[in-house]
């Protein structure tokens, strides 16, 4: 379905665009119907980028990126398939209206000829889909509302189209914990409809609860990806080891530097591009990461 071919993106920056900062380089992977792929990485790694630029809303410099064989094109059309979630849910609302206002701009975007009574009727089942009480939430200001509602009704609303694919970028850090697992929850049970989830993040531990396949980004780069229990259970790539080594646990001790280790990739004689270490598991040349 969604699929990234050495994708590129160079910003201009400086007096007068002097200067170039490559914030993605060379990225490719896919997500398929019906399954959940994360996107890892630290602060700055271009995580974000990646995913506006699957919306639409920044423009790729090279590489390609496609939904069912077609190249991103922002529009009605495009957006009907293809629709994204984002970190805050309070910036995604005008805080004038009321919170539902974003189903009535459904409405009049993509089905205007639905009778009133038929498309409240949609709204209401699409709330409840989202594992919210319509009575509680519709009518309501956004500021009478909690973070983890709103995000589910962002959710709701995306669910009323003919959703393909939903781009989840960093949807749960703004939320509490119990609110956090219950959105994490409804994005697994969305795989039943065959509905694709890129769901980008720096946090490991809910990107292991949550994908079958995991992609880590590192400076812009591609350093592994393949299975999630592949890529927590058996990281290759020191800069994955470090991620996974850094991961707080209950009672245990916080572990000490990963140490440095032979680059696999060389090891094995690989040039060009991601070695296939083992089955639906890829790692990208550590030579720059091993003291």
């Amino acid at each position: 379905m969604l699929r990234l071919d050495n994708v590129t993106k160079v910003y201009k920056v400086g007096t007068f665009g002097g200067k170039a900062v490559t914030a993605v380089d060379g990225v490719s992977f896919d997500v398929r119907p019906g399954e959940v792929v994360s996107l890892i990485g630290e602060s700055g790694s271009g995580k974000s980028t990646i995913g506006r630029m699957i919306l639409g809303l920044t423009s790729v410099t090279g590489g390609s990126i496609t939904v069912d064989g077609v190249p991103v094109k922002p529009g009605k059309e495009y957006y009907r398939g293809v629709q994204g979630v984002f970190q805050d849910p309070f910036s995604c609302y005008n805080p004038v209206f009321k919170a539902d206002r974003v189903f009535r701009m459904i409405k009049e975007t993509y089905y205007p000829s639905v009778p009133e009574p038929a498309w409240a009727e949609r709204v209401r089942a699409a709330v409840q889909d989202v594992r919210l009480n319509p009575g509680e939430v519709l009518g309501k200001y956004p500021h009478q509302l909690s973070g983890g509602q709103l995000q589910r009704l962002l959710i709701a609303r995306a669910l009323l189209l003919d959703l393909k694919l939903l781009v989840a970028d960093e949807i749960t850090s703004m939320l509490d914990a119990s609110t956090r697992i219950d959105v994490l929850n409804l994005l697994a049970d969305l795989k039943t409809r065959g509905l694709g989830v890129l769901y980008v993040t720096h946090d490991l531990s809910l990107g292991n609860y949550l994908a079958e396949r995991t992609v880590v980004l590192r400076r812009g780069q591609v350093v592994e990806r393949g299975l999630t229990g592949k890529v927590f259970g058996d990281p290759l790539h020191p800069y994955t080891r470090q991620l996974v080594a850094a991961v707080p646990r209950l009672h245990a001790p916080w572990e000490d530097a990963v140490p440095a280790d032979t680059c696999l990739y060389h090891e094995k004689g690989a040039s060009g591009g991601l070695l296939e270490a083992e089955r639906d598991h890829f790692v990208a040349c550590a030579c720059g990461e091993i003291a």
